[in-house]
């Protein structure tokens, strides 16, 4: 059984694409990164929504690049502890999201579903598109997925 190498936090690029170490977790560090979003998230909710929108945005193409030259560095591609493509895509599910701590439990819950059962054409992005690209689009069409999810279960069920 081989090992992953393990990513330098002191280099900035490894401690962002890391999620500020929470993807060093020894086990589903997918959801570690994800829960490590969530106060991240909390403090993103106060904006108004353009800006929002705005921070998102950089957040996606700085991930593009981030999760692309960590990936490089360490000589794997989609490094399992690479999780700022899980703080893009909780950040997508969020957007405009129902108040209150019903719904960032529910965006998590929904989030790690669809990011971890992959449904077409999420699953064959995942296996199709390389680069940093290929490891933040398939984190960012399961935020949508999410998105879709939690905003119709508020309306029909709102808290």
């Amino acid at each position: 059984m081989s090992r992953l190498p393990k990513p330098d936090l002191k280099n900035p690029v490894h401690l962002l694409a890391f999620g500020f170490g929470s993807g060093c977790a020894p086990l589903v560090p997918g959801t570690f990164g994800t829960l490590a979003a969530v106060p991240i998230y909390v403090l993103l909710s106060r904006l108004p929504l353009s800006l929002y929108l705005l921070v998102l945005a950089g957040v996606i193409v700085a991930g593009i690049w981030l999760c692309g030259r960590a990936s490089r560095e360490l000589g794997v591609h989609d490094h399992g502890g690479i999780v700022w493509d899980e703080f893009a895509g909780y950040f997508v599910t969020m957007i405009a999201a129902p108040p209150g701590w019903q719904g960032i439990l529910l965006g998590f819950f929904l989030f790690r579903l669809f990011d971890i059962w992959k449904p077409w054409p999420i699953g064959w992005l995942d296996k199709k598109v390389a680069g940093g690209l290929g490891i933040m689009v398939d984190d960012l069409l399961a935020g949508v997925y999410a998105l879709v999810c939690l905003q119709l279960a508020y309306r029909f069920y709102p808290w």
